[in-house]
Order: structure tokens, then C-alpha cells, then sequence
């Protein structure tokens, strides 16, 4: 087993299961009907107050679920705060948002929903309009059946659909299987850069690659991150100063991450090489407030790096969704 992965047994692969087993709050499995429902949803330009975007404007399956922009622009054309993040693997996260603000992803839905600058429709305002559409009322009826169309209704539905969003059998995952031709000698050798002295999996731990903690890595800018939230956080568990909250985000997963391009919370590093660089030279504002301890120059060479990038290409298993139609 490399690196902590969660297994399927002993010497197995990491547990990808079916999409519809996955269990949203309350416990209840979602239908392949509420799925189908969410997916209509996420597609839908109505969900945008002018209808011009969708959750796919800013989350598109051929960018890896993001939009290939440093920050977004939502229906105002202003630029939104933050980089638009990957959708993969969320079912099993705890925090949404680069600032981990939502607890589930229902409640995360509302954020871009209400933003003025994203899609800019609060939830009241959205099910008044889709009370409009024959098809939604009749179709939310099926699926929540003596509830029907409600706010929360909505939400649940295009949860379902993003916790379908799941990665694996990556050629990472075959080699876990055994199948050691799976992986270039680039990328094998990137592997193990990568749970060993790189310190990558010092965050990017787990079947998912995520510790979902938050972190401040040395990016440059102004955002306060995490602390605007909570100003203690993890430091009980965590070597960290009472401050480590400052400036500090949330480590995103690494499924699919060659195709969602740029990275970080701002969008401010341009590739996977210009990422593995940022974390050689020990992160760019090494003088940042809150600074994570674990964040220090790493000494690679120009091979090793580019090994690194061959490994993050090596966990590449793309999700295929197709658009429904809207009715």
C-alpha cells in the first residue's frame, strides 16, 4: 500500500463505489431519478438570474469540473474572489469552499446561487422560476414525493448529481493493483518522491489526496482564508502557532488534477510544473503570517520535478457526463 490509500482489502485497490450507494446527510442513498434531476439542474441556464450560466460555466466536465480561469466571472462580469475548484471526489468531504464555510453540499449550493457576482439567484427567487416549468414541478414531485419542489428539494437533487463525481482507476490505482506497467519510470519515480521527500502526501494523504485540512503554503495575496472563519482551528493537532488559520485553505484533492488547470485558491499558478516549483522554493511569501511548518525549500533537481508532474498526470481518470437535455 502506498502512501496510507484507503484499500478494498488486503493489497487492493482504493475504494471507488457506485455512485448511487453514497449516502447523503440523513443517511438515505440517492436514486438514479434524483440524480438524473440534479444533473438536468446543474446543466440548466436557469439557474443564473439573467440565464446566461450555468454550474458548468464554472465547473465544466472537460476542464476537470473547473473553467480553465484563474478567477471566474460570473453574471455581473466581475471577477469572482477565489479560483472555481474542482468537483471530483467531494462526496466524501467534510468542508466546501477553499475556506471550508459549508458543511455539506447542500449548503454549499447556496453560495454561488446568491452571489452577485456568480449566478447571482437565491434559492426563493430560483423555485419560483422552475414553478414555471411543467416539467420540474412534475419531476420534483416523483422524486420527493409530498414535498416536491422546495429550496431544499433543489439542493438535494444537485447534491446527488455532484456526489456522482467520483475518480479512479487511474493508472496510479492499476499500479496499486499490481499492474507495475501501468506507471512511466517518470511517474514511478515521481511516486515516490511524492510520499517521501517531497512531503506531498504531508497534506495530500488518503485515497483522495486530500487531508481536507487548511493550510497557508506561502501564496501571495491579501486573503485571510480559513481565519476569517475561525481564527483557532486545528492547532490543537497540528504543530502550528495559534495563528495558523491565517491565510490558510483548504488542501484540494489531486484526482484529475492535470486536467483542471491553473491551481491554487487564486488561480495564481499557471501549470503542474509551475506548482511543483512553488512548493520546491518553500512556497513564494516566506514570511507569511501563519506560515504552515511543514512548508520548506525541498532541494529538487530539474528531473525530479518534472518526475513529480508525471505522477500528478498519473492519477488522470476522467468522468464522463454528457449533457442532458434541458427541457
Amino acid at each position: 500500500m502506498i502512501g496510507g490509500m484507503a484499500q478494498s482489502g488486503e493489497g487492493g485497490p482504493p475504494r471507488v463505489p457506485d455512485p448511487l450507494s453514497m449516502h447523503r446527510p440523513g443517511g438515505r442513498s440517492a436514486s438514479q431519478a434524483e440524480v438524473e434531476l440534479g444533473k438536468i439542474l446543474f446543466f440548466d441556464r436557469r439557474l443564473s438570474s439573467n440565464d446566461t450560466m450555468t454550474c458548468v460555466s464554472c465547473h465544466s466536465p472537460q476542464l476537470g469540473f473547473g473553467d480553465g480561469q484563474n478567477l471566474s466571472r460570473g453574471v455581473s462580469g466581475n471577477r469572482t474572489r477565489r479560483h472555481a475548484p474542482s468537483l471530483f471526489n467531494l462526496a466524501w468531504s467534510k468542508t466546501f469552499f477553499w475556506d471550508g464555510r459549508a458543511t455539506s453540499l447542500e449548503e454549499q449550493l447556496l453560495g454561488p446561487l446568491s452571489n452577485p457576482d456568480e449566478l447571482n439567484l437565491p434559492m426563493d427567487s430560483l423555485v419560483a422560476k422552475l414553478r414555471s416549468v411543467p416539467f420540474y414541478v412534475q419531476a420534483f414531485e416523483r422524486v420527493y414525493p409530498g414535498s416536491g419542489l422546495t429550496g431544499k428539494n433543489v439542493a438535494r437533487a444537485i447534491a446527488a448529481f455532484e456526489r456522482t463525481l467520483i475518480a479512479g482507476g487511474s493508472p496510479f490505482d492499476r499500479y496499486e493493483q499490481g499492474d507495475h506497467g501501468a506507471l512511466s519510470p517518470a511517474a514511478e519515480r515521481g511516486m515516490k518522491l511524492f510520499f517521501g521527500r517531497a512531503l506531498c502526501s504531508t497534506c495530500h494523504s488518503g485515497a483522495h489526496f486530500t487531508d481536507g485540512r487548511f493550510h497557508n503554503t506561502g501564496v501571495p495575496g491579501e486573503d485571510a482564508g480559513r481565519s476569517e472563519l475561525d481564527r483557532v482551528g486545528e492547532f490543537q493537532t497540528r504543530p502550528y502557532p495559534f495563528f495558523q488559520t491565517q491565510r490558510a485553505f483548504k488542501t484540494p484533492g489531486l484526482r484529475n488534477v492535470a486536467l483542471s488547470a491553473p491551481y491554487m485558491h487564486n488561480g495564481s499558478e499557471t501549470t503542474l510544473k509551475d506548482v511543483v516549483a512553488f512548493y520546491n522554493q518553500g512556497g513564494k511569501v516566506k514570511q507569511s503570517y501563519g506560515l504552515s511548518l511543514d512548508i520548506r525549500p525541498l532541494g529538487l533537481g530539474e528531473q525530479e520535478m518534472s518526475d513529480l508532474v508525471a505522477f500528478l498526470e498519473a492519477l488522470t481518470s476522467p468522468v464522463d457526463v454528457q449533457p442532458p437535455r434541458i427541457p
